[in-house]
């Protein structure tokens, strides 16, 4: 829930998350930083109403409540409460085991934890919570989200501050210190999960990783370019471009290859959740007219905001983009089952688009689509 505009912005996963709850399975909700983890959950236990016990994974105390967990002292620390929420619960190293041991000995106990980063990155507790959780995954606002709230007219209006700033709660709500917003988030809390670690030894070459793959959106990911850019190797670069995805700052969109010999298939291409942090780390607010980057905005905003939506709605839609060893290119792809359905994205809406004839012989029950400024909310609402 955010306030905007004097009314309150309900998230979308609001009823998922109800319907999860008391199953006998922990709740996990991952994000990027600022993105709304927090106020939701606090929406989520407020409507729920049972007696919750809050911990903060922030805090040293707590982190050292939790160093050696054990049911005598779980169930001390729980007592009569109903519900445990631990937030940021990534913080604590043996987040695995706490849950697990509260799952497995507290069965009417529920447990609530967010995390700004996959917990994988505080320790190895796949095994422990396998089959023991839910999980929500919970980004910056969508466009349906501002839509319930706005309008169809307004959100158009707003396609190029959307475009440069993001959909961050703290910049739609107050969009006059919207450049000073993502700084903030860019420089204090884009990184911070991963700057604790003992893989991170320079926080400087993340930086200019980040930077670097924001230079490149839209285009195949080229790790050799990359290192010679930053000065590093190829392998270090790959370290932090998967820890950048676990911390949900990326995601990645392979390529596509079923057919034909000539396919690219082990390419990838790197997106931001959020336009808004490209613009930060490359310090470019200049208006979209003023701008050769267009293109690459468009296509983020466009693909980011399409992955909110099939997030949104829970749908298990694979997604890539298809190339050959000739350059032919389609921008995206979204296969469910055996359906194929191809899309590209022109930020000119007169723009006309042919889709190679090579990959409509190879793939002739696929159907395709130009996405512009002008069919936007078409592509986004289904």
């Amino acid at each position: 829930m955010v306030r905007f505009n004097n009314t309150m912005i309900d998230r979308n996963q609001l009823e998922y998350a109800l319907s999860h709850l008391f199953k006998g399975k922990a709740f996990i909700i991952y994000g990027p930083r600022q993105a709304g983890k927090t106020t939701f959950s606090e929406q989520l236990l407020a409507t729920v109403g049972k007696k919750t016990l809050r911990l903060n994974g922030d805090d040293a105390d707590i982190r050292e409540l939790f160093a050696k967990p054990n049911t005598a002292f779980l169930e001390r620390l729980i007592g009569e409460n109903e519900i445990v929420f631990i937030d940021e619960a990534q913080r604590i190293p043996e987040i695995g085991l706490v849950i697990k041991i509260i799952v497995d000995q507290f069965k009417k106990v529920q447990v609530i934890a967010t995390g700004s980063s996959s917990f994988e990155l505080a320790g190895n507790i796949n095994e422990p919570l396998t089959g023991r959780r839910y999980e929500m995954q919970l980004l910056p606002l969508s466009y349906n989200e501002l839509l319930k709230h706005s309008d169809f007219l307004n959100e158009q209006r707003l396609l190029e501050q959307r475009m440069i700033y993001g959909c961050y709660p703290e910049i739609i709500v107050d969009p006059n210190n919207a450049e000073k917003h993502l700084k903030l988030i860019a420089n204090s809390y884009l990184y911070k999960d991963l700057l604790t670690l003992e893989q991170i030894k320079k926080p400087v070459l993340l930086e200019k990783i980040v930077k670097a793959i924001a230079l490149q959106v839209g285009s195949e990911v080229n790790i050799t370019e990359i290192g010679r850019l930053v000065q590093a190797d190829n392998k270090t670069v790959e370290k932090y471009i998967n820890l950048l995805e676990k911390a949900f700052v990326l995601f990645s969109v392979p390529a596509f290859s079923g057919n034909l010999r000539n396919e690219i298939r082990k390419g990838r291409k790197l997106y931001f959740y959020d336009n808004g942090i490209i613009n930060a780390v490359t310090n470019n607010f200049n208006p979209l007219q003023n701008r050769n980057d267009v293109g690459a905005l468009w296509e983020n905003h466009i693909i980011s905001e399409r992955v909110k939506l099939l997030n949104e709605i829970g749908t298990d839609a694979k997604i890539y983009f298809w190339r050959t060893t000739q350059q032919q290119e389609v921008d995206y792809i979204e296969q469910i089952g055996t359906n194929l359905r191809a899309f590209e994205f022109k930020w000119n809406p007169n723009a006309t688009q042919r889709f190679p004839s090579t990959f409509l012989t190879a793939y002739p029950k696929a159907t395709t689509d130009v996405v512009t400024p002008k069919n936007r909310d078409e592509f986004l609402r289904k």
